[in-house]
């Protein structure tokens, strides 16, 4: 009689059975909304924040630009902290201070308490995408670690078509403060759920702040946060003044803000899921391809916002393209980091928010120097050219390495 151990196995290793995985994904994929709601519906709600808080608008992109370098703080530190940690117990953690840090932003006094709040609230955004990421991972087998990591990203894109323009129209029907304890709430059902659902997974090796610090010793896990640091503040440059850029150029008014922007949580999410494959077969191709594409849409857009079917349809082709490398990324990180995976994972939100603080800051300086609402698109389509440049730099570096073998004191090259 033949006895089938699995089950038993999948019980002494914490891992889970397949039955277990999708609703633990879920769960992780909880924290990505709260996530994502509180960092994009920051944009939707700019004007009406900036006018309680007494701010104009170019100063209140700076708001943007504070949750941005939280977010590249606080990855590396908040990683490196807890490496020793059950990857389960910081992800807990970390999402009670999601909860409240953006708790304290709906109680913020003053523009400048706010800005301090947003520097706070972004404080935990990359330590938990990158430890939900490789705890995600760990649920499925190697090959499949991509669309693993595409999943606990997806409710950073659910988040744009639901949490972001929900949030507001919250903010809008009853004052921007409501939007942030909404996000503090979605916080708290995370914590609830990822204590139900996350199983406790042994790491095949402890994991240690030594091993998560050899990652900064890694050229290529430089290299490419730079691609993602570069390439995507473009995206950045025209999505964080989006609302003004709607209602003067392309005919919104503001009450149909929210389903353009749910349109581009639309495109965020299809790029995740589609890019979540493509980054299986070709990842390096994936990247590439989204930046030029990327690049393409923008220097579009300072023509086709004036329509506002034109303006729908570029949008959705910036989302798609922007997080069609996501998972290709975020992967990329991790290989080249194999003995700090959590902070190599972390380190794409850190570079992703230095992309969100450089496109906010060249957004609101081409708007304060009067150039007008598609300024920011025309500035924008630059920076993917860059990032491709510096691609095909981590890309040569990389054939080299393969060329010459393992480094006796940095290790294995990076895998392709």
């Amino acid at each position: 009689m033949k006895t089938d151990l699995a089950p038993a196995r999948h019980f002494l290793t914490g891992r889970p059975t397949p039955t277990r995985t999708g609703p633990a994904l879920a769960a992780l994929a909880l924290g990505g909304l709260a996530i994502g709601t509180t960092e994009f519906a920051s944009m939707g709600l700019l004007p009406q924040f900036a006018a309680d808080l007494g701010a104009t608008v170019p100063q209140a992109g700076s708001a943007i630009s504070a949750y941005a370098l939280g977010v590249v703080v606080g990855a590396p530190a908040l990683a490196i902290a807890g490496a020793r940690w059950p990857r389960k117990r910081l992800v807990l953690v970390l999402a009670a201070a999601l909860a409240l840090t953006n708790a304290s932003s709906a109680l913020a006094p003053t523009f400048e308490t706010f800005l301090a709040t947003r520097f706070l609230s972004g404080l935990p955004h990359g330590a938990y995408f990158g430890t939900a990421a490789v705890l995600g991972a760990s649920l499925l087998p190697r090959a499949q670690r991509a669309r693993a990591v595409a999943a606990t990203m997806t409710g950073l894109m659910v988040a744009n078509i639901v949490g972001v323009p929900l949030a507001t129209w919250l903010g809008q029907a009853l004052g921007w403060p409501s939007a942030y304890l909404a996000v503090a709430g979605i916080a708290l059902v995370t914590m609830a759920a990822v204590a139900l659902l996350v199983p406790d997974v042994r790491d095949e090796r402890p994991q240690s702040i030594r091993g998560e610090l050899s990652a900064f010793g890694r050229p290529q896990v430089w290299l490419t946060m730079l691609v993602i640091a570069v390439g995507y503040g473009g995206t950045f440059a025209v999505y964080s003044y989006i609302t003004p850029i709607l209602t003067t150029l392309s005919g919104f008014t503001e009450a149909y803000v929210p389903l353009a922007l749910a349109l581009f949580g639309v495109g965020m999410t299809v790029g995740n899921t589609v890019g979540g494959r493509l980054a299986e077969r070709w990842p390096m191709r994936t990247i590439a391809g989204g930046m030029a594409v990327a690049s393409l849409a923008m220097a579009a857009f300072t023509v086709t916002a004036y329509s506002v079917v034109g303006a729908l349809l570029t949008l959705f082709v910036l989302a798609l393209a922007t997080t069609g490398t996501t998972p290709a990324l975020n992967t990329r990180l991790m290989d080249a980091a194999p003995d700090g995976p959590t902070l190599g994972a972390a380190c794409h939100h850190s570079a992703f928010n230095i992309a969100n603080a450089l496109g906010a800051a060249l957004g609101g300086a081409v708007l304060a120097a009067g150039l007008g609402y598609s300024a920011p698109a025309a500035v924008g389509a630059a920076l993917p050219l860059l990032g491709l440049i510096v691609l095909g730099g981590s890309a040569a570096l990389e054939r080299r390495e393969r060329r010459r073998g393992p480094d006796p004191v940095i290790g294995s090259p990076t895998p392709g």
